[in-house]
């Protein structure tokens, strides 16, 4: 099972500020274990909403939103992808999450979809489709 881990921004992630050389060192030594168990697909940091948009549909009509936006509880500073063999999995690693001494966060897990659950809308030519983009996306990446 797939899950996608969403750290919340806070005051601190949405002002720029980088995280300690300490924080960075437990972070690593975090990441490193999630590879190591073999759980990681992927992890990042992403910038202040500031350096950001949206685009906002009404029918026809898109709209493009500059940030800053105003709820920072509600946007995301980071993320990784796991590959685990259920939530209370991915659970018990994201209880393992360093943090700055004295901080408050709240990290979101949320299942990704898998084919399977896509029922049978999902035809064996939408799949073979899928899977063609999926072997192009890891073609493109390992180049």
């Amino acid at each position: 099972m797939k899950f996608m881990v969403l750290i919340k921004a806070d005051k601190h992630s949405e002002a720029g500020e980088m995280p300690s050389e300490q924080l960075l060192a437990d972070m690593g030594k975090f990441n490193e274990s999630l590879v190591k168990a073999g759980v990681m697909l992927a992890g990042e940091g992403l910038h202040p909403s500031s350096k950001g948009a949206r685009v906002r549909f009404s029918g026809n009509k898109r709209t493009v939103i500059d940030g800053p936006f105003p709820e920072t509880k509600e946007l995301v500073a980071g993320f990784w992808m796991l590959q685990v063999s259920s939530k209370e999995e991915a659970i018990e690693w994201v209880k393992r999450c360093p943090l700055p001494p004295g901080s408050e966060a709240e990290i979101e897990i949320r299942q990704v979809f898998s084919a399977e659950d896509f029922g049978a809308e999902f035809t064996p030519e939408l799949r073979e489709a899928e899977d063609r983009l999926r072997q192009q996306m890891e073609a493109q990446a390992g180049r």
